[in-house]
Order: C-alpha cells, then structure tokens, then sequence
C-alpha cells in the first residue's frame, strides 16, 4: 500500500534540514530546488538517477540512489514524501520512528508559498502546457513569479525557480486530492475528464473536489467552457467572479479560428476586441489551453494583448510531445499522455505535422486501475489516431498487481489487430518498432511511467536497421 497524505501533520514553522524520499520525481525535485533556495540544507534518495537528480546535485542538494534507512542522517529535521512511494519504505519508517514531522509534498510545497499570492493550475489534462504557458508570459511581461511546474520548461531548462515578485504559479496536483491544501487566490481549471477514481471512488466524489478547489479561490476561478465535466462543475461552484473559456458561444474568453496545420493558429474573442496568435507547438487542444492561460492572465489585470504575446513565446515543456532524434528520416517524440482524452490529442497533434508520414505509437499503461478501467478507450483512441501501435506492460507506480491486467488487455481491444503488438520486453519493442517503421514516420512513447527510458532502445535499434 503506498502513502496517503496525511493532512493533519502540523508545517513546522522552521523546516530546517529537509530530506526528500524520492526526489527525482518532477514535483518533488521542483520543490527541493526552492527549499535549496531559501537556504535549507537538502539531502534525498531515489530509486535512480537522473536529469532531475544531477541539476540538485549541483545546487547542493546529497542525494542517495536506493532507498535505505541509512540515508536519513541523524541531523535531518523535516522530511518530505510523495505519494508514490509504498508504507514500508525505510526511510519513512524510521522518519515516522524518530518522530520527525513527515510532509506530503504539497504540504512542503503550501510552506514555501505561504504569504504569496497563488495562481494553481487543475485540471485531468492540460496543467503543465497551461502553467508553463502563464509563466512564459508573466517572464515575458517583466513580472519574476516563482513557479512549480510539472515538467521543465524548454526556454528556460527549468520546472521551479524562486522569483522576487508577488506571485507564485503551481501545477496543482488533484490526484490524491492534494490541490486542496493551497491558499490559492486564483484556480484555473483546464477541464474535469474523469481521471484518478483509484482515489476518489466515484465521479461524483472526484468532481465535488474540483468544486471545493474552485470555491476555496480568493480572487477568481477560470475554467472550461466546453468540457462536460467542468460545465457539470461549474453549475456547483458559488463563486462571486467565474470566468470560462473556450469555444462555447457564451465562454467569457472565447477562442475560434483554429488553424492545426503545423504550430497551431487560433483568434480570441474577449470584452469586445479580437486577438490573433500562433503558438510554437502544435495541436488544436494548445489552442484551448492558450486561452485558458489568457483568461488567467487578464484575470490578473495584465494587458490582453501583451499576454497573448508572452504565451506565443512559450516553446513547450520537456515530456510533451519532445523530439529525441530522427534516423533514417524516422523521427522519434515522447509525451507524457497517459489518459485516452491525452493521447487522442497528442496523437491527433503530431497528425497535423507529420505530413505523408506514418504515426507509430509505443504505449505503455499507466496503473492498474486505470488500465482496467479504460483498456477500451485506449484501444479506441490508439486505433483511430495511430497507424500502429506497440503497447507495453502496465506501469504500476503507486498499485499491487491486478491479476490479469496487462497490455494485452488494451491490445485485445483492437477491431484491427494486425495494427497492433502487445510486446512486453522493451528490446523486442523497440525492434519490432524499428522493423515497422519507414522513412517519414513519426514513432511517440506515450505514458507518464518510466516509458521514456525505451527512446535509446528506439533510436538504437532504428541505427542498426541502417546498418
């Protein structure tokens, strides 16, 4: 069983020396690279190294591969979680014997916000494009927000920094319910698809927290006029100044004219003026999120046009939809989409620039519960945006096995199976993947596990099919 936050653990007023169980992680490491620069001295493990672990290291931060009981030294004050990692882990339980206070991590992150004025990105898709596009256009527009995101920003080769103006931008993480610890002055939710039942249980329970997030705004909440879930949500909310957004007729900031051909083009209709843009990235849901971004922005009080233009200058953030290298004109991208409605959407973007190219999908599963719950719609959104599709095992993260639940469950699913592998072994994967593709292809990992680690298997096995 992995850890549940536990919300009644009391924030020390000092958190002094900070220890991270499992810092490499894009929220934790994010996090410990604040508490690194308001000046605490930061130690951490994980169960491997990485980017994310090397920039720490850098900064200062000791960080052990592995989890073991020994790397929680003696003069460790606060320790930090994620809810990732499973109750037996040593280091947690020797925190919890020593009596050290133990925070889930956005509870250390509510500590190094405290007193700032909160923007909190929500939403099942579209947080991290979103926040990074706020905070590419406050950065463009003068203002220093210190920032939490989840995934680096490329024009900035960063996720977190530390800056000197009022406010303070957050990827808000609804998966465990956490987003709900935040003093957030204003919510911005991107859309409410159903997403983490694992937690939640029932729709109905997940929703009412999107509610009570929405609610809980001091200042002002934006949210989506065109996803079902987030008009359900919208019609509970209570709040005094709501603000939508999207292609609805009646959205408050409404978006239209979209052009996906290549980096997407769209116009935005807000207070009686039209504004134009083209973004750097593709995908007609970038067009949706661009405007969700906008309507925070102006929500703010900044100029409408000038905010549009700082969101132009956003160039993505790394794991989505990321180019890692082409052999034999054989292009090979990432992207974290690990819901049906993600991958239709990074599918159907990378549609829109391959050109005569085929789209090959490597999908791996992400959770059991999730797999089970969704194998259908998988199968469905994978047929009909990719022209093949390998999928991989199930990555189970944070859940026990679920007998009987593997990547055969979405692969058995295909109308057409001969457009579809379930291949478990990552080399055969990637040689299978290599031995399907042509000049032209686009070949895209999909999956918020570990399924990037296979894009050197990729790459590899394309080279020796040149020979």
């Amino acid at each position: 069983m992995t850890i549940k936050p536990d919300t009644s653990t009391q924030i020390p007023a000092e958190l002094g020396d900070v220890h991270f169980v499992g810092i490499g992680g894009s929220g934790m490491s994010g996090i410990a690279r604040l508490v690194l620069g308001d000046g605490h001295r930061v130690t951490g493990s994980d169960v491997r190294d990485s980017d994310n672990v090397q920039a720490l290291r850098a900064l200062g931060a000791t960080i052990a591969i592995g989890h073991d009981a020994a790397n929680l030294g003696d003069d460790v004050d606060t320790v930090v979680v994620t809810g990732a990692l499973w109750q037996d882990n040593p280091e947690y339980q020797l925190a919890l014997q020593r009596g050290l206070p133990v925070l889930h991590r956005s509870q250390a992150l509510a500590a190094v916000i405290a007193g700032r004025r909160l923007v909190s990105v929500a939403g099942a898709h579209g947080k991290t494009t979103s926040t990074g596009m706020i905070i590419t256009s406050l950065l463009a527009q003068g203002a220093d927000p210190s920032f939490v995101n989840g995934g680096v920003i490329e024009e900035l080769g960063v996720s977190s920094a530390a800056g000197d103006g009022e406010l303070f931008v957050v990827e808000a993480d609804e998966s465990d319910g956490s987003f709900l610890l935040y003093d957030t002055s204003v919510a911005l939710v991107t859309n409410v698809d159903p997403d983490h039942l694992d937690h939640y249980g029932l729709l109905e329970a997940f929703e009412q927290a999107f509610v009570d997030f929405a609610d809980r705004a001091r200042e002002l909440v934006v949210i989506s006029s065109d996803d079902p879930g987030a008009v359900r949500v919208s019609e509970r909310v209570s709040h005094a100044r709501v603000v939508t957004f999207g292609e609805a007729s009646d959205a408050t900031v409404r978006v239209h004219s979209i052009e996906t051909d290549g980096p997407v083009a769209f116009a935005i209709d807000h207070a009686g003026a039209t504004y134009h843009a083209r973004l750097r990235i593709p995908g007609r849901h970038n067009a949706i999120n661009a405007a969700g971004a906008f309507a925070v922005l102006v929500g703010l009080g900044f100029d409408a046009a000038a905010s549009l233009a700082g969101i132009e200058r956003f160039a993505g953030t790394g794991r989505r939809f990321e180019l890692h290298g082409t052999v034999g004109g054989v292009s090979v991208y990432d992207d974290y989409a690990h819901h049906p409605t993600e991958v239709a959407a990074a599918l159907a973007a990378a549609r829109t620039v391959v050109g005569e190219g085929r789209i090959i999908a490597v999908h791996q599963p992400h959770l059991y519960s999730r797999t089970r719950l969704f194998a259908k719609e998988f199968a469905e959104v994978l047929e009909e945006y990719a022209d093949e599709t390998v999928v991989l095992d199930v990555y189970g993260a944070r859940e026990d096995p679920e007998p009987g639940v593997t990547g055969a469950l979405v692969s058995e699913r295909f109308a057409d199976a001969d457009r579809v592998a379930f291949i478990a072994d990552w080399q055969d994967a990637a040689d299978h993947t290599a031995r399907i593709a042509r000049p032209g292809d686009f070949v895209i990992t999909l999956g918020c596990g570990d399924v990037y680690r296979i894009v050197p298997q990729l790459l590899g096995s394309l080279e020796r099919k040149q020979g």
